[in-house]
């Protein structure tokens, strides 16, 4: 139907017609809920952007989704996606058309689509690449998608170094390695050593000391130290030696050095290299050296030796208040860490500032009298930080009063953390009344039988969690119990799935369960079957089609209906099934909302990559140069 432009109100005339439709037509469900793409998408490709929405008691469509109101363009979907709704303007008009039974065309048209037989599948290849060339948008999106691609040869895979920065994250083979680390642009050297994890300590040493920048040698060291990766060979010494100050003060922290050439750094002509070694140098510097450290004629280094020295001699409260602890980094480390005489540890434990007892209630030198005092600050932060100190009974620990917040992300305590290995320390900690020791136990890789038994069924979720993701001996039951909420982290995106000991058989029962995570888990069955997959794939539920969508025993047909899926990620992962025909690959290709997904798909043949990538570089003299 169409609605003249030149009506007086005609704002809100649009919308009444469109209401009109909508509810006559089942675009408004019952609980009010629909989707819209304000993108107006008419070129005959699916929309990838729909977000689900419902009217409030004052809405407006027409005056908002358009260039000016009264110009409206957009698309409304019922929330089952087989009918729409779309507006557009015309020169003197606007126009509402509705398309229905849009599932029954979809099951049409996709069988029609997967119909491809050898040879045209072979002949459709090259109508990729005729016409016009890819534009630069296009270019990027097949870079990425081919650099994710598991079926990239490594020769193509070293040729898109520079081109996407997506495939450094991924464990790359030892020659697409060899290939960045001599790569002409320095950026990306630079992110190999970023993110790279498949980096061997002999690679590391050569990526390092093959700049001859001075800069570009220190962001690597840099990079090295940061992620606590070791060196081989020489490198240490050569890095200790460089000429370059900050080059020298990076090596400081690097992992793995040498304790000699540590003492030796802690000696070094640059007050910042001295300031930087100090602290892990300390215990092995004779006396000497560590008065030459006290007496620096740089203050920085000074403070750093002072906070050492009175890891063993407690520090006057004189020496706190007049010895340059005058920011509140340099008092919190003090604080925290270093000895304290009685008076002063007396003082802050009684007059100090909130942040400050915070501090002293995690000093491991601190009095039991001094720890019972904070136990019962009026502050909840100072009584929380006692409630995880190391050297509390378990009895203690239950008599402080703590407000522990189990939606807040907390990390592991670094001395359960350290315990992990002793069955003792595990089975006492276990049973402790404070969720943040028991989740820290959890985090262990093999604990004994009984204290996984206790963990299981502990009241707090998160200590489940963390079983499911860290212990060996998760038992399957409450792998089962946790896949039920919880749907992976970035960290362990596979867990509790991907757990050894969770459930592969027995799961056909879940099939008509009304709970969608627990439904899509039949698909694991080995007696599923291509039915069960195909019935899924129009299952109700986002999170049982985009499971369909990733079975490889999914019909090249349902895939490419999928490919209309409302919700993106379900089209991506149809955009991947192994069986999609080629001229419907190569639609994908085209177009810039599915490109990326679609450069990814394992079937491509290699010249096919070979040829994208020739239309994806840029020519030789357009390379960044170091």
């Amino acid at each position: 139907m169409a609605v003249r432009a030149d009506l007086p109100d005609l704002v809100a005339e649009l919308n009444a017609q469109w209401y009109r439709l909508a509810t006559a037509n089942g675009i408004v469900g019952e609980d009010g809920a629909f989707l819209i793409d304000v993108a107006g998408n008419w070129t005959g490709c699916a929309p990838r952007r729909w977000a689900r929405v419902r009217l409030t008691d004052v809405w407006d469509l027409a005056g908002v989704l358009g260039e000016r109101p009264g110009q409206p363009e957009f698309l409304t979907l019922s929330t089952d996606g087989n009918t729409l709704i779309g507006v557009t303007t015309e020169e003197d008009e606007v126009w509402f058309i509705v398309l229905d039974h849009i599932r029954e065309w979809q099951e049409a048209t996709a069988r029609a689509a997967a119909q491809e037989t050898p040879e045209e599948r072979e002949a459709a290849w090259a109508e990729l690449f005729r016409g016009p060339g890819p534009s630069e948008r296009l270019r990027e999106l097949w870079a990425h998608g081919l650099a994710l691609n598991p079926a990239t040869p490594d020769d193509l895979r070293a040729r898109l170094l520079g081109l996407s920065h997506y495939m450094m994250r991924r464990p790359l083979p030892t020659a697409v390695v060899e290939a960045a680390m001599v790569h002409p642009n320095r950026k990306v050297r630079q992110h190999l050593a970023e993110v790279q994890p498949n980096i061997t300590a002999q690679q590391w040493a050569r990526l390092i000391l093959g700049e001859e920048d001075s800069r570009n040698r220190w962001i690597l060291t840099l990079l090295a130290a940061d992620r606590q990766v070791e060196l081989a060979g020489a490198a240490y010494e050569q890095l200790a030696a460089d000429p370059s100050a900050r080059i020298r003060e990076e090596a400081a922290r690097l992992a793995g050095l040498p304790v000699r050439i540590l003492t030796t750094l802690a000696a070094d002509v640059a007050w910042s290299v001295r300031a930087a070694a100090c602290q892990r140098a300390w215990p092995h510097l004779r006396t000497a050296t560590r008065r030459a450290l006290l007496d620096d004629a740089s203050g920085k280094v000074r403070i750093e030796a002072l906070l050492q020295y009175h890891q063993e001699h407690p520090m006057p409260r004189s020496s706190f208040d007049t010895t340059g602890l005058d920011t509140t980094e340099l008092q919190s480390r003090a604080v925290k860490t270093c000895r304290l005489e009685r008076s002063l540890a007396e003082h802050l434990a009684h007059h100090g500032e909130s942040a400050q007892r915070c501090m002293l209630a995690g000093n491991p030198h601190l009095d039991p009298d001094l720890v019972n005092i904070l136990a019962h600050d009026p502050d909840k932060k100072v009584r929380s930080a006692v409630a995880v100190r190391s050297d509390l009974t378990e009895k203690q620990r239950a008599a402080i009063d703590i407000d522990f917040d189990p939606r807040i992300h907390h990390y592991p305590l670094l001395w359960v953390v350290a315990l992990h290995e002793d069955p003792v320390e595990m089975r006492r900690l276990a049973a402790s009344s404070h969720p943040l020791v028991r989740r820290s136990v959890a985090r262990a890789r093999r604990l004994p039988p009984d204290v996984v038994e206790l963990l299981a069924r502990d009241e707090d979720r998160v200590v489940q969690l963390f079983l499911a993701e860290s212990c060996d001996g998760a038992p399957a039951d409450m792998l089962m119990r946790v896949w039920r909420w919880w749907t992976g982290s970035l960290s362990t995106p596979d867990r509790p799935h991907g757990h050894p000991n969770f459930p592969r058989t027995g799961l056909l029962r879940y099939a008509d369960d009304p709970n969608p995570r627990m439904r899509q888990l039949a698909l694991d069955d080995p007696k599923s079957t291509a039915g069960l997959v195909e019935r899924f794939s129009r299952d109700g539920d986002e999170e049982v089609r985009h499971r369909a969508a990733k079975d490889p025993r999914l019909t090249p047909a349902s895939a490419v209906r999928l490919l209309d899926d409302p919700r993106e990620h379900i089209c991506g992962a149809a955009a991947r099934h192994s069986g999609l025909p080629a001229r419907v690959l190569i639609r994908l290709l085209r177009d810039r909302d599915t490109a990326q997904d679609a450069a990814q798909h394992p079937a491509l043949p290699v010249r096919v990559m070979e040829q994208m990538l020739q239309r994806i570089q840029p020519p030789t003299s357009a390379t960044p140069g170091p």
